[in-house]
């Protein structure tokens, strides 16, 4: 019996030392934001220079961040988010590759290393800083609501039984949910834009300067101001956790850009401002 009772706390001490090392970080990470562990080292930039190629994460849907265009006779995406990307591949003097999904596919695409970045109008919210990392904001804006031109929305108040397209997640699917309203959430801002012609819905919630950009070339639409559902939080680029080299070259791009006044050049020419 005494050598039964010495094998058993034996063996619950063994059993005790492998439960409070289950608690203690790996050797080599630390504890980031919202206690996800991340590696002390990175070398993306490097992994970059040397494929020769920064591959960026795009949803050519969303003019004008991005969208599709045929230039001599070749269909490309073009938008500010393709100038700014391309100047982070010039940077690290490496070419560029654009990788397009939907918006709601870019994350996991990013987690499983299809690609190296995301920028692509991004809103920097907190959710979505639990899974990535994001650098310095690009672009700021309100969201606002496109409707029919007649149609009379112009508070929170009148979207009760409505209808509100948004595209699949999205800041703005987020924030139509607290408006009221029913929302139906489709994978491309296009989708929603017709399904609003169509008259299948009553508004799309959308980035403002995207309001502007299907306003301007369509002038059944109008868009309007609704401040409970405005703001977006700001647009940066996302790039997998623990990538601060690659975060560093894009935030110092980005000022130099503000610097030299090419940014602005870039706002004027997608944004207007």
């Amino acid at each position: 019996m005494k050598k039964m009772m010495t094998f058993l706390m034996v063996a619950l001490l063994a059993l005790g030392t492998i439960g409070c090392g289950s608690d203690k970080p790996a050797s080599g990470t630390k504890i980031g934001n919202n206690s996800t562990e991340r590696s002390n080292t990175t070398n993306k930039v490097d992994e970059i220079k040397k494929r020769g190629e920064l591959v960026v994460g795009i949803s050519g849907d969303y003019p004008p961040y991005e969208s599709h265009k045929m230039t001599g006779g070749e269909d490309k995406i073009v938008g500010f988010d393709v100038d700014f990307a391309q100047a982070i591949a010039d940077e690290l003097g490496v070419k560029l590759k654009l990788n397009e999904t939907s918006f709601n596919g870019l994350i996991p695409m990013l987690q499983s290393n299809k690609i190296d970045v995301i920028i692509s109008g991004m809103s920097a919210s907190g959710e979505r800083a639990k899974s990535v990392d994001f650098s310095d904001i690009y672009h700021s804006g309100e969201n606002r609501l496109l409707i029919r031109k007649g149609t009379k929305i112009a508070s929170v108040d009148d979207l009760k039984g409505k209808k509100i397209g948004v595209q699949l997640g999205t800041v703005q699917e987020n924030e139509a949910k607290k408006s009221g309203a029913e929302v139906k959430s489709v994978n491309l801002v296009t989708d929603a834009v017709m399904e609003l012609m169509n008259n299948k819905v009553d508004g799309v919630l959308v980035d403002g300067v995207v309001a502007d950009k299907f306003t301007t070339n369509n002038k059944d639409l109008a868009a309007v101001n609704i401040s409970e559902l405005s703001d977006d939080g700001g647009s940066a680029a996302a790039v997998k956790r623990g990538n601060e080299d690659l975060v560093k070259v894009i935030n110092d791009v980005l000022k130099g850009l503000k610097d030299s006044g090419e940014y602005k050049k870039m706002a004027n020419k997608w944004f207007g401002v």
